[in-house]
């Protein structure tokens, strides 16, 4: 069954379709029993390969799933390292309601030799999706909360694995989480690091949907055209509603927005069929996260705008993709440019666009040590 995720990255809404069934495509009709019984062995070899190689064997290392209170409500957290004594990362995944836990197993190992890596689930989000009644947590589901949960989880990290401080870093959704953690809380973080980071999503919606509609024009798309058309100018004057913003996120993610040089990110819609920390059940759970969560927070999405933050209180670092089209660039690249910070760095992703760890997996490594990890070191030293 197709299911449109609406929410990664935000961002708020990615029209790109996922196939997210519960177990291994069904064979065709005419299999018998042996043949279905076979496919359905050979998917659970295959996670179970996923397992064995992601397993962590280093005396020295960690390697923990688990769920604990945080805000009120029963979160997921995961924690990947190969020595429990590095630096420790708080990555704050997209979405909303995308976890990145189902597809660590893609891009992380290598960031593990050097740094502990804490994944969380946020409220309503993946495994933390089944935790508590949805209609319960739907009430908390506002920007203020998952900003509290945020420091809520780097204090019980912080006491659980004895560190003083940690390594903040956002994606997409989550830069929205993460840098508002950073500002209200920044005696709890080294420094922080955006990726696909939210400035001004007015500004970002504007950018995107220029692109979308030169590209339009270049390639003769009347489709295209068409449906842009339909809703401009934008974001113009007017509010940002569900269906303009489905609208225009669509056409900038198929002309490479989302990931550098193609029109659909099949390798993440579907990477979490093959995770060993997701079952089938949890896989189903991120749609329905993304249900949940989007409608009620798209209202506040749409206001967010850290533009008019001048003086950052923590080390920042931007990673930034040259072709991201679903949160555009430039307006994090300008604002890096004027705002004061103990240190700022900003990198480009020359082949990269939205998908910055999956895309450019190297370059994500050799700069969190070139310009993160240096900023954690004298602490390990003393």
């Amino acid at each position: 069954m197709k299911l449109a995720w609406l929410g990664l990255l935000l961002m708020c809404m990615n029209m790109a379709q996922a196939e997210t069934p519960s177990a291994p495509t069904a064979p065709p009709a005419q299999a018998d029993a042996a043949q279905v019984a076979k496919d359905a062995a050979n998917y659970r070899k295959a996670r179970q390969a996923v397992a064995d190689l992601e397993k962590i064997s280093a005396p020295s290392g960690i390697q923990e799933t688990y769920k604990t209170m945080i805000g009120g409500v029963e979160q997921w957290l995961n924690v990947r390292g190969q020595d429990r004594d590095q630096p420790m990362i708080l990555f704050v995944h997209g979405g909303p309601a995308a976890p990145a836990m189902p597809t660590i197993w893609q891009y992380q190992r290598p960031i593990e030799e050097y740094f502990t890596v804490v994944n969380w689930d946020q409220r309503g989000a993946g495994k933390s999706y089944a935790e508590t009644d949805p209609n319960v947590v739907g009430d908390t589901i506002h920007i203020p909360r998952y900003i509290d949960d945020a420091i809520e989880v780097a204090e019980f990290l912080r006491k659980k694995y004895h560190k003083d401080k940690l390594i903040l870093m956002g994606h997409s959704w989550g830069t929205v989480v993460a840098m508002g953690a950073a500002l209200k809380r920044p005696d709890l973080f080294y420094a922080y690091v955006g990726m696909g980071q939210v400035i001004s999503v007015r500004e970002n919606e504007g950018v995107s949907f220029d692109y979308a509609l030169q590209q339009a024009k270049a390639h003769n798309n009347t489709e295209a055209l068409k449906e842009l058309q339909s809703i401009a100018p934008y974001p113009g004057n007017q509010p940002i509603t569900r269906e303009r913003i489905i609208l225009a996120r669509k056409w900038p993610q198929y002309y490479g927005g989302m990931t550098a040089y193609r029109n659909e990110s099949d390798y993440y819609f579907d990477g979490p069929l093959l995770s060993p920390e997701y079952t089938a059940a949890d896989v189903h759970n991120i749609d329905r996260g993304n249900l949940l969560t989007l409608g009620r927070l798209l209202p506040e999405f749409v206001q967010v705008d850290y533009s008019p933050v001048r003086s950052f209180p923590i080390p920042v670092i931007m990673f930034m993709g040259r072709h991201d089209y679903t949160t555009p660039s430039e307006p994090t690249a300008r604002w890096l440019a004027q705002v004061k910070a103990p240190y700022k760095q900003g990198v480009w992703f020359e082949h990269a666009a939205h998908m910055i760890p999956w895309e450019e997996p190297g370059k994500v490594l050799v700069s969190l040590l070139r310009y993160v990890r240096p900023l954690a070191e004298p602490a390990r030293k003393k």
